[in-house]
């Protein structure tokens, strides 16, 4: 695919970004496109290997590698690299029903895999299958595609995050009747408010895609928090089929000394609080603000980058991003190879801002904290951490340990904690009596997706536990399939 010497002839690029110092005035997002010529010659480096693993989607070593959603990478690197971007749209929409979430916040396991990859930078296949899309939007080739007939069969779809507007899509492709009821006051869940802005545009990429499912006839209920305000058996009397795609939305918390001052949040808190704000016009009046503060961001991963890069916006004092683990290595380790997903140092973008504005990555590793200090109005002013060595316990397993003599004491006036989640909250499932696994997941078997309650099937966060947005489309499509093949007793979907 693409140009047989391609990989020879180009060098890796990607798009520029807009200087750290220029994005964190405002809340657009920070990349720029690629022109035309740049991207086909990305494209060319695509070098007709004699078995692509970028498209598997496999799990290596408990993580992903390929594209969970098995996009045909390939083929849509071959019709760029030709210039026919409306079929390279066309072959990008058979597996993956949302390109334009996945090419912005999307990590790319398909580049960890790409066979370019075992010796040489990898393909730039996220900013292709971005630039793919973009272009299928702004030429008009994106247009509803409303079933020709219906079923006459209703299913509610229960959380309008990734899985749920992907199983939305796609039964209501099937010509089912397709109602998506949402607990927020705004439709798509992570996509909306568990992503910043300056990653993913709310208004011209979200709700773009979610205009166009309504012309399709999907119908979105805000405001709909099943097992409070609306009665889950209802749900059951109302409809033939409920898929449940509520995500992984439980904390995890950090039950140390001084847990309960003021201005300790979950980060979900304040990304939520923030976007809702600048959505209602009024990004300074988020209910929890960083501005003029010393930030502690508790947690190593995306949503951790997410509040540092939010915490940028807000004009933050000081920021600090703890991690209990140790920092990559610059290349792949040796018990890390290829096609497993490279466990290497990199600075994401919120990192990239504080380190232009403060002098250095604001990460600091093999730190956790041992308590919050409070003032005397009850406000936590500091944070006291302590370096660790991670042991084998008898059992041989790794565990922390705290190093002696190593704790330091941290300024704070707001502290996020960002370290993951346990599973999916629990009152729907213990409303509809479903059962849960070990994890406290939802009990559905991959491929299947049923739950232990006839008609009634789970996809994404809520089911196989926190993960990518990609996994989450992935497991959306397939709920869909099986949930369409109970309803009418065989199904075309994919």
């Amino acid at each position: 695919m693409g140009k047989p010497t391609g990989f020879i002839e180009y060098l890796r690029e990607l798009p520029v970004d807009r200087t750290p110092q220029e994005r964190v005035k405002d809340w657009k997002e920070f990349h720029h496109h690629m022109e035309d010529k740049r991207l086909r010659h990305q494209a060319a480096r695509c070098m007709d290997c004699g078995v692509p693993f970028c498209h598997t989607g496999k799990l290596i070593s408990g993580m992903a590698s390929g594209c969970p959603v098995n996009n045909v990478i390939p083929e849509w690197n071959d019709l760029v690299y030709r210039g026919l971007w409306r079929e390279a749209l066309d072959r990008l929409h058979m597996t993956n029903n949302f390109p334009e979430f996945t090419g912005r916040v999307c990590p790319a396991p398909c580049e960890g895999s790409c066979v370019l990859g075992i010796n040489n930078p990898p393909v730039t296949i996220k900013t292709i299958e971005n630039a793919i899309v973009d272009r299928g939007w702004e030429e008009g080739w994106v247009l509803p595609e409303p079933p020709k007939t219906r079923t006459g069969k209703k299913v509610a779809v229960i959380g309008s995050g990734p899985a749920g507007l992907a199983a939305a899509a796609q039964l209501n492709k099937a010509g089912h009747s397709v109602t998506v009821l949402e607990r927020a006051d705004r439709p798509g869940g992570l996509l909306m408010y568990g992503i910043p802005n300056m990653k993913l545009d709310k208004r011209e990429v979200v709700e773009r895609r979610l205009k166009l499912m309504e012309k399709e006839g999907i119908k979105f209920i805000c405001n709909a928090n099943v097992g409070d305000n609306v009665e889950p058996q209802l749900l059951l009397r109302d409809f033939d089929a409920i898929v449940i795609c509520t995500g992984a939305t439980q904390p995890r918390d950090l039950p140390v000394e001084g847990r309960s001052s003021k201005g300790i949040h979950f980060a979900m808190e304040y990304l939520t609080g923030s976007t809702q704000a600048l959505l209602n016009g009024g990004a300074d009046h988020a209910s929890i603000h960083a501005r003029g503060k010393d930030v502690i961001v508790i947690g190593g991963g995306d949503t951790g980058t997410d509040c540092v890069g939010t915490a940028m916006r807000h004009g933050c004092k000081s920021v600090t991003q703890i991690e209990i683990m140790a920092q990559p290595p610059v290349d792949r380790a040796a018990d890390n190879p290829w096609p497993e997903w490279p466990k290497v140092y990199k600075m994401d973008y919120g990192q990239e801002e504080a380190a232009a504005k403060f002098g250095s990555d604001p990460r600091t590793y093999l730190t956790t904290v041992k308590r919050f200090n409070a003032d005397d109005q009850g406000a936590v002013k500091e944070v006291v951490t302590v370096q660790i060595e991670w042991q084998k316990n008898d059992k041989g397993g790794f565990v922390p340990v705290e190093v002696p003599g190593t704790e330091k004491v941290y300024p704070a006036q707001l502290v996020l904690l960002a370290m993951g989640f346990l599973g999916p909250e629990q009152m729907l499932l213990k409303d509809l009596a479903i059962e849960t696994d070990a994890r406290s997941n939802v009990k559905a078997d991959h491929g299947k997706f049923n739950t232990s309650l006839k008609g009634v099937f789970a996809a994404g966060d809520c089911r196989r536990g926190q993960s990518l947005i990609v996994w989450a489309i992935n497991e959306g499509r397939g709920a869909a399939r099986e949930c369409d093949r109970y309803l009418m007793g065989t199904t075309e979907l994919p």
